[in-house]
């Protein structure tokens, strides 16, 4: 799995309970190495910029540091083996990752686990670690609110490929058997050069503002349709700091 690199994706988001909504849109998306981000032109940089105040832990720290302090209070310490971390960089200041994924490896390459961050439109995070079969396949009870249009129980069923040529990531939310929520990533990759990056930023424009604006705009449209909406409960970052 080389790093960095841009993969060009479609992401399809839909309801199954209720009312059946969906929608799709194109984006990009970064496939990193923590240890080793991107060096882009100076004229580049404020399109993709990795800041650790956009993920779990301190923003004191490092990427990087924050994601080995996270894995040590579950017992998992990868000794410094790789981290590679699937996110959208900050564009022009700003950046909305529902979801950043991070496989992490031991030493000799052998992965040890995954991360799936799930952010909200609401400024909370919260991180889920899984531990894939030989296929990508992981399970986890939901623990996070993210839409006020879905319950706050669950199960999610998740696919994490090991991210190459091409990139598969589905993420289903069950209620027993029910299906509630699904989500998918597809798309194929593209060498992170700046070249390849100016073409993705024309072609794709503000995708981190698109993203959230869709979120957004897809709330309402399910919101003029009556479905009840859940109440929230303030969610503590599981790491005890901002």
């Amino acid at each position: 799995m080389r790093a960095p690199a841009l993969y060009d994706v479609v992401v399809g988001h839909k309801r199954h309970v209720d009312i059946s909504k969906s929608f799709r849109h194109r984006a990009y998306t970064w496939l990193v190495d923590l240890d080793h981000l991107p060096h882009l032109p100076w004229w580049l940089r404020p399109f993709a910029r990795f800041d650790p105040r956009d993920h779990l832990g301190s923003p004191h720290r490092t990427i990087r540091e924050n994601v080995d302090r996270w894995l040590e209070t579950r017992g998992v310490d990868l000794r410094g083996g790789r981290v590679l971390m699937l996110a959208h960089a900050r564009v022009l200041g700003y950046v909305f990752n529902p979801l950043t994924v991070y496989w992490c490896h031991r030493p000799d390459g052998e992965l040890a686990c995954v991360l799936a961050e799930v952010h909200n439109t609401y400024g909370e995070r919260h991180c889920y670690l899984l531990h894939p079969d030989a296929s990508g396949g992981a399970e986890a009870d939901k623990q996070f609110y993210v839409s006020p249009f879905l319950p706050l129980h669950g199960r999610y069923e998740m696919r994490f490929e090991p991210p190459g040529e091409r990139l598969r990531v589905l993420v289903r939310l069950l209620d027993g058997e029910r299906p509630l929520f699904s989500a998918a990533m597809t798309g194929h990759r593209r060498p992170a050069t700046p070249r390849e990056l100016l073409r993705m930023l024309l072609r794709r424009p503000f995708v981190p503002q698109r993203i959230a604006a869709l979120i957004r705009w897809h709330g309402i449209a399910v919101w003029l349709r009556r479905v009840p909406i859940v109440p929230r409960r303030p969610h503590q970052h599981q790491e005890g700091i901002r």
